[in-house]
């Protein structure tokens, strides 16, 4: 955060003057480029043997100092956590000791010293040198109150790190469930493919994409909004199981499930269709629970979800008759499906067909009725581009959504591999693209061209990794699983 003179706060000059006379004695704190930390603090205490004087080396931020004329405590937090250090003149010198009593909450410290047990009992480090390894130019936010403003603590994910250790332990969370995630599809032998970033079709999700223009080839290109026809294309090519987790962007609007950019994991199984891929799912997510938090019974606000448990199976027709109290079996036309849905005060567009309309019932409805897991399967084909017709009734599709505290999770198909079927639909999808639907895709003329090779029969399943995050480490929002997600600049 740059700031003119006249703007700052006469703490922060107090700061840099101190910066200052560093610098005029040759002590620039900043020139400093290591620092050997044989230790951090939570394995400082988990190791603790009563009376050893371990000599160790951390290093981390200085959280709180209270100095008390010859000796002093302080708390230095690293990526562990906190130490508590006791520092005395006697065993640093004067001049050093001085030199600690000026540090400024904020400042970064190496530390060499022994470990030792207070008389209060807590484990802590007497300090026998520190090294100032950067100057804080900055104020942390309140020891008590923290930064408790949400869009501060976003803009400026790094004091948030810094002052609440819950948020350090979601991420850390992510990160973990991340890596298990790989870990399972590894272990079924799935393989971890990348794919482009650019594209130059629109494709493979109902979204508005961002468009961005090559200079060189002098073309417009669209940050993808998925990944799912480059990774069909590999099985096309012959790869039986792969996955990708990747950024994808969508230029939607934002609330507390939608970020513009977020991470996706797709995977693709040849010979298999939607049930072997609700199969993996739930394993997958349960697997997933029970290895990052040692249960599958998570706690999601005051309610318990069960991952344990076999995750109920529902048709959208099952689901909008159980909770709408409307049976779309017996709505037989267009004209019976509008006539329903403005009796239940249910906006529908002119372009929507009755397949539509069932799913705006589905939404209006079912969806936040959906707690525990429940897997919503017989999309109609209009909501499914992709996905495979059910031969027994083609107007509906062998697709599923994942439903869990009354949001989708994940959704998968019986992959389409018929390519004269997937280009009638590709040209409907334009259709309503001209007719002004800009979630619409366009034809993918290369796409086709790999179908026309053939396919085998092939499931496929998306998931939204932040929303499993969310779950997993019950946090409200989207941003709050997201290190740095989008904000409008202050200016």
């Amino acid at each position: 955060m740059s700031q003119n003179n006249n703007e700052l706060t006469e703490v922060l000059r107090v700061r840099r003057d101190k910066l200052a006379n560093l610098m005029q004695k040759g002590e620039n704190p900043y020139v400093i480029t290591s620092f050997e930390q044989t230790h951090h603090a939570a394995n400082i205490k988990e190791s603790y043997v009563e009376d050893s004087n371990e000599q160790v080396s951390i290093a981390g931020r200085l959280m709180s100092k209270r100095v008390m004329g010859k000796a002093s405590f302080a708390h230095l937090q690293d990526a562990s956590g906190l130490m508590q250090l006791y520092v005395s003149r006697d065993s640093l010198g004067e001049e050093p000791y001085a030199a600690f009593k000026a540090m400024d909450i904020g400042d970064i410290v190496g530390v060499n010293g022994y470990v030792f047990r207070t008389k209060t009992g807590e484990i802590s480090v007497h300090a026998q040198s520190i090294t100032l390894l950067s100057k804080s130019l900055q104020v942390l936010p309140e020891k008590y109150h923290g930064l408790t403003n949400t869009d501060a603590r976003y803009r400026q994910r790094y004091v948030d790190l810094m002052i609440n250790p819950e948020v350090r332990d979601v991420f850390v969370k992510r990160s973990r469930i991340i890596s298990e995630i790989r870990r399972y599809l590894d272990e079924k032998a799935f393989l971890e493919v990348e794919t482009p970033v650019l594209h130059t079709v629109a494709g493979g999700a109902s979204a508005r994409p961002f468009v961005t223009h090559h200079n060189t080839l002098d073309i417009d290109m669209y940050l993808r909004i998925a990944l799912e026809l480059h990774l069909k294309r590999l099985i096309v090519g012959g790869f039986e199981r792969v996955y990708e987790i990747g950024r994808v962007f969508r230029n939607e609007g934002m609330d507390t499930r939608h970020n513009p950019e977020f991470s996706l994991l797709e995977l693709y199984q040849a010979y298999t269709d939607y049930n072997g891929m609700m199969d993996l799912t739930e394993d997958l997510i349960r697997t997933v629970a029970q290895r990052v938090l040692g249960t599958a019974k998570v706690t999601y606000g005051e309610v318990e979800i069960d991952l344990e448990k076999p995750f109920e199976r529902l048709s959208m027709k099952d689901a909008v008759k159980k909770y709408a109290g409307v049976d779309f079996d017996t709505v037989a036309t267009l004209d019976d499906a509008r006539a329903l849905a403005k009796e239940h005060h249910i906006q529908y567009e002119e372009r929507h067909g009755k397949g539509d309309i069932l799913n705006l019932f589905f939404e209006e409805y079912c969806e936040d009725k959906l707690i525990q897991p429940t897997f919503i399967t017989g999309h109609p084909v209009e909501i499914s581009p992709l996905a495979k017709r059910m031969p027994e009734n083609p107007d509906y599709t062998e697709r599923f959504e994942l439903f869990i505290v009354g949001r989708e999770h994940a959704n998968a198909f019986s992959e389409l591999n018929d390519p004269i079927d997937q280009r009638a639909r590709f040209e409907e999808q334009a259709r309503l693209k001209a007719a002004g639907d800009d979630e619409a895709c366009d034809v993918d003329e290369d796409f086709l061209c790999a179908l026309e090779y053939g396919m085998p029969p092939t499931g496929g399943m998306g998931m939204g990794v932040d929303r499993l995050v969310m779950l997993l480490t019950n946090t409200p929002s989207i941003c709050d699983c997201l290190l740095f997600p989008t904000m409008k600049p202050l200016d």
